[in-house]
């Protein structure tokens, strides 16, 4: 199966150039995140609450304690293994991310092949971007990714209400 590298030098053209056999392009990669909306969750609360299930279902089918979201379509871009995260969109907003530590082919109950993406269970709270809703998820490049807000992007605690967050962002204090 071919994939697409994340050529770029400076052309802002990161994942849309073919991979190359060409060892200083490869060199040139940089990773890539993904973008994807939790459905029906409203808070970071209700976020680690499902995925305490998740992780309690693939213990239960004897998959070990991981974590997974599944989705239809697997990534096809390169960069993801290389230091990318899942950036969560809920209320409106992106607003945290973990880490992608792998992508695993499965078989759904209706015979299809799925895409379980294995992310770190440490939720990272990130500056509040508001986003549209939109279905399954989008290729995020890291110079668009919000910055963490544990690492001092912001003067205010990673644990303001979500509402609060995107409102102070959508003003200009965060």
């Amino acid at each position: 199966m071919s994939q697409v590298g994340d050529f770029d030098a400076g052309y802002g053209l990161a994942g849309f150039l073919p991979e190359t056999r060409n060892p200083y392009l490869r060199r040139m990669s940089t990773h890539l995140h993904l973008q994807k909306l939790a459905a029906g969750i409203t808070s970071k609360e209700d976020l680690v609450a499902w995925q305490s299930m998740v992780r309690e279902r693939m213990r239960a089918a004897s998959h070990g304690d991981i974590l997974v979201v599944d989705t239809r379509n697997r990534p096809k871009r390169t960069g993801l293994l290389e230091g990318g995260s899942l950036y969560w969109i809920f209320a409106g907003a992106m607003q945290c991310r973990q880490q992608i530590l792998g992508l695993h082919e499965a078989e759904g109950a209706d015979g299809r092949s799925r895409c379980l993406i294995e992310i770190d269970p440490e939720i990272v709270s990130v500056r509040a971007v508001p986003r549209k809703p939109f279905q399954g998820w989008r290729y995020l490049l890291p110079a668009h990714a919000p910055p963490d807000l544990s690492q001092g992007s912001s003067d205010m605690p990673a644990d303001l209400p979500a509402e609060l967050r995107l409102a102070l962002n959508e003003i200009g204090v965060l």
